[in-house]
């Protein structure tokens, strides 16, 4: 989950205890992460992939994805120097990983990729920052490359977006989630620029990604993916 600057030391200083809270926090977590891997599966036309994960946190996403495409080569991007550092010591020198923090907003994201990934990252940029990342994402994907976000979005009007955060905080609170908790995570929430599952994958298509598609939906929580 890479953050915007203004948010950056908040994220900093949860980093150490960021992943422990994810399945709490995300009450679809199996069903979430487990659409993405399964795309990228269906998808897989590579032996060696070349992975970029943008706002990729302390590399939960990307662990996921080695451990079922354990030859690929994978480059981790977040503005958090603190949540990298948990990434560093969950891979342990590993060669195949590599970091850079650097604002996935205006990085340069290199390629080209097989697949670019990302998790819970890009709902902290604005919109216009979404549109711009979604083409440099276009750009540096390999021909016929994926692209699949695990993101969370934003209600279509003010009634669905107040009963995703109604039922979001029953869901925690019956996973045995702490009010502190719970106040840290609205904390690093004040800080996102969700956008609607519509506008994104219109936003995707634009760029000229193909195949655009969202293929989990559970309240505040969807998979989004194109092909290059």
């Amino acid at each position: 989950m890479s953050p915007n600057v203004s948010s950056i030391p908040v994220f900093n200083r949860d980093a150490s205890g960021y992943d422990a809270l994810r399945r709490g926090l995300i009450p679809c977590f199996d069903a979430f992460y487990g659409t993405a891997l399964d795309l990228i599966d269906d998808w897989r036309d590579a032996e060696k992939l070349r992975v970029l994960d943008l706002g990729a946190g302390t590399g939960l996403f990307t662990a996921m994805v080695l451990a079922r495409h354990p030859d690929a080569q994978i480059h981790l991007v977040d503005a958090s120097e603190k949540m990298l550092e948990q990434a560093r010591q969950r891979f342990n020198g590993s060669p195949a990983i590599t970091y850079a923090v650097a604002d996935m907003a205006d990085a340069e994201l290199g390629g080209p990729w097989d697949l670019i990934i990302s998790a819970l990252a890009i709902h902290h940029l604005e919109d216009a920052a979404k549109k711009h990342l979604f083409g440099g994402i276009r750009g540096a994907l390999s021909e016929g490359g994926l692209f699949v976000n695990a993101e969370q979005v934003l209600g279509h009007d003010s009634q669905v977006e107040a009963r995703y955060a109604r039922t979001w905080l029953q869901q925690v609170r019956r996973l045995g989630v702490s009010e502190a908790e719970i106040a840290m995570a609205h904390e690093r929430m004040s800080h996102d620029r969700c956008s609607s599952v519509e506008n994104q994958l219109q936003w995707m298509r634009d760029t000229g990604l193909s195949q655009v598609d969202c293929s989990f939906k559970a309240w505040r929580f969807a998979v989004l993916s194109g092909r290059g």
